[in-house]
């Protein structure tokens, strides 16, 4: 069965965004190793699951950068895999997504995105989509966290996680950013519970 892996930015404390979705701390963090890092988790993906902002932020930016001569060689070379590959995107008002390779889906989504897994192929990565990555997590659909820990700290924001889930550290790197690249299995994901009587 494929795998799905949500690869966030997050903050030391805890945040994907600030409250008002902003990014400026990611933005301002970003270094080279970064790009190439980046690449090579994408080579191991065939798909990308979005939700319907973070597409239309990524379908905005990734093909009118696809050919500028001002990215650098790891960046046009990612540009090239994001804009290649099978983009999917969970919305019920998005009708016409007009970035190549990319199709809707509306309803059913467990169901649908259970089939996606159980599709030959490699890996299906998400990228930014707060919601999506929440309904993933309580249909237990995310198979792996790559979390990208930037030292930086916002003080309040937009959380990763909203409940308790335990997690196993499968692999760890540290940048020259001083961001930190946490690679954990959600294979012993928990939801808390009142023990029942025996």
């Amino acid at each position: 069965m494929r795998r799905i892996i949500v690869s966030m930015n997050v903050t030391l404390d805890g945040f994907m965004a600030s409250s008002d979705g902003g990014l400026d701390w990611h933005i301002q963090n970003w270094t080279p190793d970064m790009s190439d890092l980046l690449a090579q988790h994408l080579n191991t993906a065939d798909t990308i699951l979005l939700g319907k902002n973070t597409y239309s932020a990524m379908a905005a930016y990734w093909p009118a950068v696809s050919t500028s001569l001002l990215l650098s060689r790891s960046d046009l070379a990612y540009a090239t895999m994001i804009n290649g590959c099978k983009k999917i995107v969970c919305s019920t008002t998005l009708k016409k997504p007009r970035w190549e390779n990319s199709q809707v889906i509306s309803s059913r989504l467990p169901n649908e995105i259970l089939k996606l897994k159980q599709q030959q192929g490699k890996n299906i990565m998400v990228y930014g989509s707060h919601k999506l990555v929440q309904y993933l997590h309580k249909f237990n659909l995310v198979d792996e966290y790559l979390l990208w820990i930037y030292p930086v700290t916002i003080g309040r924001g937009i959380p990763l996680f909203y409940k308790h889930q335990q997690l196993e550290l499968l692999s760890s790197k540290i940048l020259s950013s001083g961001v930190a690249v946490l690679q954990y299995s959600a294979g012993l994901v928990t939801h808390p519970a009142t023990p029942k009587a025996v």
